[in-house]
C-alpha cells in the first residue's frame, strides 16, 4: 500500500498457528500485527470495523509520537499497518487517548472519540478520512462545570438522520448526546445514578430508537456495594427508558448491546453471573445474555463453568452475529490458566441464541492476552480483534503493546451495510468483495439502483415497494448476500 499523506506506514509481524481447541469447524488463528509502541499500544475496549477500501480500522488507547497520545490505525488483511498520531497540536487540542474506535459514516469519512484532550480538556469528537485527514468536530467541558459532558469513553454511531450519537462518562453520572454536521452539540439526556452511570456505545433498534448499556449505576447492589448496571433505551428527542436492572446474579458490568436478526437485544457482562471460580474478588465472571425490546433478560452463559476457566472469564466487549447466525465474541481472561499474569490470556468463543457455548481458541503467550475489544466478521467470513497487551515482549514489557488478529472458522463471504436501515429514496453504502461487473442489487428481492464506486464497496437507493429483508449482490462470480436484514424505515 502507497504511503499516503497524513499516515505513517509501519511494517506487520505475522505469526500462524493453528487453534487447539477442538469445536465443529476448522480453524485457523492468525497473529496479523504486533504492536511496537511507536504505531501504538493498548488497542482496547474497541473493536475493528471495515473501510470501503477493504482494509480494517481501529483506535490504540496510548502509544504513537508520545506514551499517552494513541493513534488511529488502518491494517490490511496481511498485517500492513498506518497510523495518525494524536496530539500533534499544541496542548493536544486534537485530542488523545482515543478508546472507543470508529464508525463509518456515509460520507465515507470515519468517526471517533477522545477521552481528554481538545480545546477544553475534556476530549473530542472527530472525523477522519481514508487519507489521514483529522478534523476535530467538538472539544468537551465548553460549557460551565462541563455541562455538555465530559470524557467520551465510548465511540459515537451516525444515526439514521445524519447526526452522530454518544455518550461521556462524566460530569456526574454521565451524559447522552447528539451532534449535528454543524458542529452543534445537544446534550439529550443526563444520568443519575439510579437510572444508570457511565453509559457505554449506543446502537439504533430498528424502531429507530437507540439502545445501550451503562456499566453502573441502577437500582441494585453487588458485591462490595457497587451498583450492577443497566440496559436503557433512549428516544433521539432525549425520552429515556430503563429496560433492565442488573443485580448481580444475572450479571454487572454491562459492556455491550447488539440487536439479532431474531429482534431480541444480546450483550455480555464483565463481572456478575452464578460461577465465581475465577476468584474475581466476590464480583462474578461475567455473563452471556438475552433480552427482549420489552427489557425480559435471560442469561444465556455463565463464564467459568468449566474446569480452570477453560472457558474464559470477564468479556469486556460486546457480541457480534455471524453469518451463521450464531454469536461471537471475547474474553479478557481465562482459557489457559498457565497463561500469564492473570489467570490465562483470554479466550474467543462461540454461542448460539439458545446458549449452546463453545470456546473456539484459547489465546496463548505468542497469541497475545486480555483481548478487551470485541469481533468484526469481514465480510470475507474471517473474524479479527485485538488483544490489550501480549505480542512483542520488548514493547512495554514484560506485558507487550498488544496485536491484531485474524481467526477463520471457514464461514462464507456475504455483504454488509453501512447502516442496516434507510427510508425509501435513501442512499446507502454496501461493503464486500469482488464488486465489479456487478449486474444487480435487490432489498428483499426488489431490484435497486446501484452503483459501484470499486471493488470492496458499492452503494445503492432504497426503491419504492421495498421491504425489510435480506439484500442479495449478483456478482460476476456469484450473488451474495447480506448478513442481517435491511430495515425498511415508514
Amino acid at each position: 500500500m502507497a504511503k499516503l499523506t497524513e499516515w505513517k506506514v509501519d511494517c506487520a509481524v505475522v505469526i500462524v498457528c493453528i487453534a487447539t481447541v477442538a469445536a465443529a469447524r476448522a480453524q485457523t488463528f492468525t497473529t496479523l500485527l504486533n504492536f511496537n509502541g511507536t504505531d501504538g499500544t493498548y488497542p482496547a475496549y474497541m473493536s475493528l470495523i471495515q473501510g470501503p477500501d477493504g482494509n480494517f480500522y481501529g483506535t490504540t488507547e496510548s502509544g504513537g509520537s508520545c506514551a499517552f497520545c494513541g493513534t488511529v490505525f488502518r491494517v490490511t488483511e496481511t498485517g500492513t499497518l498506518s497510523f495518525y498520531d494524536f496530539c500533534k497540536h499544541i496542548s493536544c487540542r486534537d485530542g488523545f487517548a482515543p478508546t472507543g474506535g470508529l464508525t463509518l459514516g456515509m460520507s465515507g469519512n470515519f468517526y471517533g472519540t477522545t477521552q481528554s484532550g481538545g480545546s477544553h480538556s475534556g476530549g473530542t469528537v472527530f472525523e477522519i478520512t481514508q487519507s489521514g485527514k483529522l478534523t476535530t468536530l467538538y472539544s468537551f467541558c465548553a460549557q460551565e462545570n462541563c455541562f455538555d459532558g465530559e470524557w467520551p469513553f465510548a465511540g459515537v454511531i451516525e444515526g439514521i438522520d445524519g447526526n452522530l450519537y454518544g455518550t461521556t462518562i462524566d460530569p456526574g453520572a454521565g451524559t447522552v448526546f447528539k451532534l449535528g454536521p454543524d458542529g452543534t452539540l445537544a446534550t439529550l439526556y443526563r444520568f443519575g445514578l439510579y437510572d444508570g452511570a457511565q453509559p457505554r456505545v449506543l446502537m439504533q433498534g430498528s424502531d429507530g430508537n437507540f439502545y445501550g448499556t451503562t456499566f453502573g449505576g441502577g437500582t441494585n447492589n453487588c458485591s462490595g456495594g457497587n451498583t450492577c448496571g443497566t440496559v436503557f433505551t433512549i428516544t433521539p428527542k432525549g425520552r429515556l427508558t430503563t429496560l433492565h436492572n442488573f443485580d448481580g446474579n444475572d450479571g454487572a458490568g454491562p459492556v455491550g448491546l447488539i440487536q439479532g436478526t431474531d429482534g431480541n437485544f444480546y450483550g455480555t457482562t464483565s463481572e456478575g453471573g452464578t460461577s465465581n471460580a475465577c476468584n474475581n474478588g466476590g464480583l462474578g465472571c461475567g455473563t452471556v445474555f438475552r433480552m427482549t425490546p420489552a427489557g425480559a433478560l435471560t442469561t444465556l452463559y455463565n463464564f467459568c463453568t468449566q474446569p480452570d476457566c477453560t472457558d474464559g472469564f470477564s468479556p469486556f466487549a460486546g457480541l457480534t452475529q455471524g453469518v451463521d447466525g450464531n454469536f461471537y465474541g471475547t474474553t479478557s481472561g481465562g482459557g489457559d490458566s498457565t497463561c500469564p499474569p492473570y489467570g490465562g490470556c483470554g479466550a474467543v468463543f462461540e454461542i448460539t441464541s439458545e446458549g449452546s457455548f463453545t470456546a473456539l481458541h484459547v489465546l496463548g503467550s505468542a497469541d497475545g492476552l486480555e483481548p478487551e475489544g470485541g469481533l468484526l466478521e469481514a465480510t470475507n467470513g474471517i473474524f479479527y480483534g485485538t488483544t490489550a497487551a501480549g505480542g512483542n515482549p520488548n514493547c512495554a514489557p514484560p506485558d507487550g503493546c498488544g496485536t491484531i488478529f485474524s481467526l477463520s472458522t471457514g464461514l462464507s463471504s456475504f455483504v454488509s451495510f453501512v447502516r442496516p436501515y434507510g427510508k425509501v429514496g435513501q442512499m446507502g453504502g454496501i461493503l464486500g468483495q469482488g464488486f465489479t461487473g456487478t449486474t444487480a442489487v435487490a432489498i428483499n428481492g426488489v431490484p435497486a439502483n446501484f452503483n459501484v464506486v470499486s471493488d470492496t464497496y458499492l452503494t445503492a437507493t432504497v426503491p419504492p415497494g421495498a421491504t425489510t429483508g435480506y439484500v442479495t449482490v449478483t456478482t460476476p462470480t456469484g450473488v451474495l448476500t447480506s448478513n442481517v436484514p435491511f430495515h425498511v424505515i415508514p
